[in-house]
């Protein structure tokens, strides 16, 4: 490392050339980032985006390309696929290629996926759809000025040139440099050659992506135990931490036996917080046993008084819904929805739940700080979805200059939307501010659940009117909770087409903490939206696949992953005895996505033994990662579908740990998850969430098809299950 930068803690162009081996490219991509064509953050004028991407690529003179990731890689494959791009362009030898994390630098590495500034955040499925023009044009620069070289080494014109992986090549004479060669003699200019697009890889010429056996960067040290979290840093001298938070969100501390766990073996310091009171140590297990120990008095809170499921049983939400006083912001409001409806031959409408549920990743939430002697400047390890903002954010905390933090990106354990917040690097940061060692900060699984950031409780009340010929004229969906914004991603239905439309939110605020979590709204939404498809199809006695193309008429793509699910499943064919299928469609992060399950019910429980996909992405990158991530989605829907389920009494979450926070477990997978991945040469499009919002829906129709019976709140428990079907019967 130069001096110049160690002692900056910044990206310095002159010290990272003067420092690499052979040649480094510094990349100025001038490239256009293309409107996300689908979902809530689709830019409403149409209008594209102009960026400016700079991206580091080293060769050396035994032909290793080393590339920058500058996205966090928490088990979604990211490290892999985006340099995977950039080497397609340049025409790299994979095997010649070494991955390296990106130094946390968004105005070098970010992307200006959600607003004008450069971020490095890794969030809502957006790595590939996000960076891909700008990387295919940075890789495109980078072999360009290759070829340039090798045509001055040469002493032929550069248009008699070609590539190979590794290899720039003159077929008519048969000569040939390899890229170390060419690193070794070349230099680089300080104006990278323009690259128009029509200069850039033919879809078929494709010689990485969509190939299926690239394995992925990460997995070889995950197997081997040789990979890297921030849970797994130990350094010299190093101290340990933990909290002991308030139980009602917003309640504030008062500790009472402060001398008691001060004199406890192992305890530094205790620390009062505006939420809790930390407590330092010279191991986790001292620390956890201070913990256990200390008295607090707590008062007030945000969230006192808050008991999530009165809201629901007692039908507070549905109040609020039937109340016009309470009119919300309109999401949507399209023709005259209210009118629509008041004229309508013939009115469907239904009142939908969910529970709150956690993100609960299976690495808790940690983070190293060590403050350098000096006080002047610190060290921060920790895994982020958001690293640059939570850089910053431990500066601010520390009162250094951002520049004084360098922020050494970890492996991430999970992150599903709960790490792109920085409060754990916050806390850690404050923490060390107290001792002159490097500290540790750990959460425990009970902190995780009882004090996380929840997906939205929420009520989603469906409303349609239909004309004498049995077409939809009219759709109402109002959404009532808390949360705000989180709860209406998905309630859109872009590709069903409704004159008459209103998507309305009305909030409630309970004064607890909500955040995104996987695919944020679309799981509720797409459950209440698809369950209540189906329930009109089948009142007008339409055949609810059938009744979806209806919808989808103006959507030809949309048709064809629709129908690719039906003959995957062989939709229309009898189930065996005790078993039913169930459909639904879902967009999310501008993917198209539909699924069929076949389940059964055995003592009130819901088993899914079948699920087909049909998924439209894009071009895909990573076949076989794009199917494991559309696995695991799945799954985790399954998961909340079936189980998860966080509730609050007198504003306290009354769960605490896998025991009493149910996941899905082995016994609840399918015996058969079936995916097919839709040719395509549309943009890539977002794929880590786009399986999962259109399960709830599935699941519930399938019920409905073995049961004739609608289930309308998640999770679907056994004891639920039984309670609805016993009170239809």
């Amino acid at each position: 490392m130069s001096k110049e930068k160690k002692e900056k803690g910044t990206i310095s162009r002159r010290g990272f050339l003067k420092a690499a081996g052979g040649v480094t490219f510094a990349v100025a991509a001038y490239a256009l980032l293309p409107k996300i064509p689908f979902g809530e953050d689709a830019q409403a004028s149409g209008d594209l985006v102009e960026q400016t991407v700079t991206a580091w690529v080293r060769i050396d003179t035994e032909g290793k390309v080393t590339i920058y990731n500058p996205a966090a890689e928490m088990g979604q494959g990211s490290m892999t696929a985006l340099p995977l791009i950039l080497a397609e362009e340049m025409d790299a030898n994979w095997d010649d290629v070494v991955i390296e994390q990106s130094p946390i630098e968004p105005a070098i590495y970010g992307s200006v996926m959600f607003s004008n500034s450069r971020r490095m955040i890794t969030v809502g499925s957006r790595a590939v759809s996000g960076y891909f023009d700008s990387l295919r044009t940075a890789g495109a620069q980078v072999r360009k000025m290759l070829v340039n070289s090798a045509a001055k080494e040469m002493g032929v014109p550069a248009g008699e040139l070609s590539t190979e992986p590794g290899t720039v090549l003159h077929k008519s004479s048969g000569r040939k440099m390899t890229f170390g060669e060419i690193a070794g003699i070349m230099k680089v200019p300080e104006t990278p050659p323009a690259v128009s697009p029509s200069e850039l890889k033919d879809p078929k010429d494709f010689r990485l992506i969509g190939r299926v056996d690239i394995p992925r960067h990460d997995i070889p040290s995950k197997c081997d135990g040789s990979a890297k979290f921030a849970i797994d840093v130990r350094l010299p001298n190093m101290v340990y931490a933990v909290i002991a938070r308030s139980p009602v969100h917003g309640a504030k501390p008062k500790l009472t036996n402060e001398s008691v766990v001060g004199g406890m073996k192992g305890v530094i310091k205790t620390v009062a917080l505006g939420h809790g009171v930390g407590v330092i140590a010279e191991t986790i297990e001292d620390a956890l046993a201070a913990k256990a120990a200390v008295k607090i008095d707590w008062s007030g809170g945000d969230s006192k008084g808050y008991n999530s499921q009165e809201w629901m049983w007692a039908r507070k939400y549905a109040s609020v819904a039937s109340d016009p006083s309470k009119a919300g912001r309109a999401e949507e409001n399209k023709g005259n929805a209210d009118q629509a409806l008041a004229s309508a031959s013939k009115k469907y409408s239904a009142d939908f739940y969910n529970d709150h549920v956690v993100h609960a990743q299976m690495e808790p939430l940690n983070a190293v700080v060590s403050v350098a002697a000096d006080g002047k400047s610190a060290e921060v390890w920790a895994g982020s979805q958001a690293p640059d903002g939570a850089r910053t954010a431990a500066a601010a905390v520390l009162g250094f200059p951002r520049e004084n933090v360098k922020f050494n990106q970890m492996y991430l354990g999970g992150g599903f939307g709960r790490r792109s917040t920085a409060d754990y690097v916050e806390e850690a940061a404050e923490l060390a501010k107290h001792v002159k060692r490097p500290l540790k900060l750990i959460w425990t699984r009970e902190d995780d659940i009882t004090y996380g950031m929840m997906r939205p409780a929420s009520l989603q009340r469906m409303e349609a009117g239909l004309d004498a010929s049995g077409k939809v004229t009219a759709w109402k969906h109002t959404i009532v909770g808390t949360g705000g914004g989180l709860m209406t991603s998905g309630a859109d239905t872009q590709f069903y087409t409704f004159e008459n439309q209103r998507i309305e939110r009305r909030d409630i605020e309970h004064g607890i903490r909500t955040k995104h979590w996987r695919a944020v709204g679309h799981g509720p939404n797409k459950f209440a939206i698809e369950t209540f498809v189906d329930e009109i199809a089948h009142g007008e006695k339409k055949d609810p696949y059938k009744f979806r193309r209806e919808l989808m008429a103006n959507f030809p793509r949309a048709i064809k992953v629709l129908d690719t699910a039906a003959e995957m499943s062989g939709w229309g064919k009898a189930s065996p005895e005790g078993r039913a299928k169930g459909m639904a469609f879902a967009e999310r992060s501008g993917s198209l996505c539909a699924g069929v399950v076949e389940i059964s019910l055995e003592d009130y429980k819901i088993r899914v033994h079948k699920i087909w996909c049909a998924l439209d992405a894009g071009i895909v990158v990573q076949p076989d990662n794009v199917k494991a991530q559309s696995e695991g989605s799945m799954l985790m829907a399954l998961s909340t579908i079936l189980h998860e389920s966080i509730t609050y009494k007198d504003g306290a979450v009354e769960q605490s740990n896998f025991d009493d926070y149910h996941l899905i477990r082995i016994d609840d997978t399918p015996e058969l998850i079936d995916i097919k991945l839709i040719p395509s040469t549309e943009h890539p499009s977002g794929v880590g969430e786009a399986a999962l919002p259109f399960m709830g829906g599935a699941v519930s129709n399938a019920v409905f098809a073995l049961t004739g019976t609608r289930l309308r709140h998640m999770p679907f428990t056994r004891e639920r299950v039984k309670a609805t079907l016993e009170k239809s019967a």
